[in-house]
């Protein structure tokens, strides 16, 4: 499995808002459930954090809102991991509209590894992070003018 996780989709009518285009918070459910959908597909579905009483939260979202997508729009949904401290990790993701070639959101969450009892940071296993490689905006940005495809079907729901 890639290191740079692909998901893509065709806008929902369900996902628009009154403005007419998809609505901010849809965003971020698709950022979140993706990140699950990776995390699965590298060896660590939700099933092996409950094992190990781990699990991921978010300490911060940055959301850019690049253009406006619309029911019906083919969304190429791009995720991978940028980076790694002690107990945390930079995801980044880019919603990428194949039909124009434009980028329509730049996304980062930064994930924090807690236990899952108490809720307090600890350090990422070296298990985990070796089954995440790092990879590159650079390279996230070839892949979606080139084309990448991935997973296909309805937009990223996990739960």
């Amino acid at each position: 499995m890639p290191r740079i996780f692909v998901r893509n989709f065709l806008v929902p009518a369900d996902a628009i808002d009154g403005m007419g285009h998809v609505n901010n918070l849809e965003y971020v459910r698709w950022m979140q459930d993706v990140a699950i959908e990776h995390s699965a597909a590298r060896g660590w579905p939700i099933e092996r954090y409950q094992r190990t009483r781990t699990a991921w939260v978010v300490r911060k979202h940055t959301i850019e809102y690049v253009r406006p997508a619309f029911a019906g729009d083919a969304v190429s949904l791009f995720t991978w991991v940028a980076g790694y401290r002690q107990s945390s990790s930079q995801r980044r993701y880019l919603f990428w509209r194949a039909s124009d070639q434009q980028p329509l959101v730049r996304a980062e969450t930064l994930w924090v590894f807690v236990d899952a009892e108490s809720g307090r940071a600890r350090p990422i296993p070296t298990e985990l992070a070796a089954d995440f490689e790092i990879a590159s905006d650079e390279e996230v940005l070839e892949l979606a003018r080139a084309g990448a495809t991935g997973l296909a079907g309805p937009p990223p729901r996990t739960r």
